[in-house]
């Protein structure tokens, strides 16, 4: 079974021209069930594979191994794909996935920094003086005002913004790109940022990344991780905060301003609307909570 599952990796590569993180996640669930066949069920070649060892497989990984839907739900479509692939190659006689229904994701509302907490933030970072306060204000100000993954934040480039536009052009999931607004906030920070700090950290190893570290090198996701949290702890914010909540907060903010919400898709690089939808359910509670907390009879 290894052999199909390299051939598929590459067509999902080569011809899907799908994302490494996506190849990686697929390559993971197909080789825990290659092995789980294997061992439990003495099976070693996909055309041997029926819809009981499928089902029988699933059901361990959500009893035994107590993974979550969400996440059955992600490795199940990787299977299913690969199934399909094998199927329209010849390589079995049936896709044995096809019957197999994708278990029910349990819905989350996802957190959020209210409009205080992330001014408190901003302001907190802007009003330090010390080195690289400014870099660390353009990346909190950029996560905010353009909603921002953290990967996109970290691969993003000099090429790709556009000061005088207002714009920033990222590759997000799948790259796919997208031009996204820059607030003025944000505009002021970066210009601070590139002007004042940046060419102070360019050396030889340097490439064309906006954010750099105090080595000139490209800055990793785990240290934008830990800029936001050191900068939340700084403002004095005990709510667990990270780069996302930021993303997070930038969604549920523009819906409750009165966003659409197609244009917040948009901005978000959502490729379906469902996933933007989310942020619905947030603003709703919201909305219920203020209703129960100021209204007479609430």
């Amino acid at each position: 079974m290894e052999r199909d599952i390299e051939r598929f990796l590459r067509y999902l590569a080569v011809e899907k021209g799908l994302s490494d993180n996506y190849q990686l996640s697929v390559r993971r669930a197909l080789d825990h069930l290659s092995e789980w066949l294997e061992n439990e069920r003495g099976v070693t070649e996909p055309g041997q594979v029926t819809l009981d060892h499928l089902t029988a497989y699933l059901a361990h990984r959500r009893l035994d191994d107590r993974v979550a839907s969400s996440s059955l739900r992600v490795n199940l479509i990787g299977i299913k794909i690969f199934f399909r692939y094998l199927a329209g190659k010849g390589k079995v006689s049936e896709d044995v996935a096809e019957g197999i229904d994708s278990p029910k994701v349990e819905k989350y509302l996802p957190e959020t920094l209210n409009e205080l907490s992330v001014k408190k933030l901003l302001e907190a970072s802007r009003e330090d003086s010390r080195p690289l306060a400014r870099r660390d204000t353009a990346i909190l100000e950029l996560l905010y005002s353009s909603g921002l993954r953290v990967s996109e934040l970290v691969n993003a480039r000099l090429e790709n913004i556009y000061l005088e536009d207002g714009a920033i052009r990222v590759t997000g999931k799948g790259n796919k790109t997208r031009v996204v607004p820059v607030g003025s906030a944000a505009l002021e920070a970066l210009n601070c940022y590139l002007k004042g700090e940046r060419p102070s950290l360019v050396s030889r190893q340097s490439g064309s990344e906006i954010f750099l570290s105090k080595w000139g090198k490209k800055l990793t996701t785990t240290r934008i991780w830990q800029i936001v949290k050191q900068r939340a702890k700084l403002a004095g914010i005990e709510q667990n905060v990270y780069p996302h909540l930021l993303r997070h907060s930038f969604a549920t903010h523009l819906l409750g301003n009165g966003a659409d919400l197609r244009v917040i898709q948009e901005l978000l690089g959502h490729a379906d609307i469902s996933t933007t939808q989310i942020y619905t359910h947030v603003d709703q509670k919201q909305l219920r909570d203020v209703h129960r907390k100021f209204h007479p009879r609430g």
